[in-house]
């Protein structure tokens, strides 16, 4: 085998293993990232604030006077 395909080969074999380190290091991130945003989505906490804010939504339609148009004095006519 020639010095130059041997060198060839090598490369070949280092690019691919370089690669293969990215992948399994990309995947490994994202599974990482994809765990964090299901703990996020599924946890207790994340469901009480919601909860909550729910709660102060719905208040505060309850409380707010609903807007008469100045046109019809409350009069209601087709």
């Amino acid at each position: 085998m020639k010095k130059s395909t041997f060198g060839a080969a090598l490369a070949f074999l280092a690019a691919a293993a370089g690669v293969l380190t990215a992948v399994a290091l990309y995947l490994r991130r994202r599974e990482q990232e994809l765990d964090e945003y299901e703990k996020l989505l599924f946890s207790d906490e994340y469901d009480d604030e919601e909860a909550e804010d729910d709660e102060q939504d719905d208040t505060a339609s309850a409380d707010a006077e609903p807007l008469a148009d100045p046109d019809t004095d409350g009069d209601i006519s087709f």
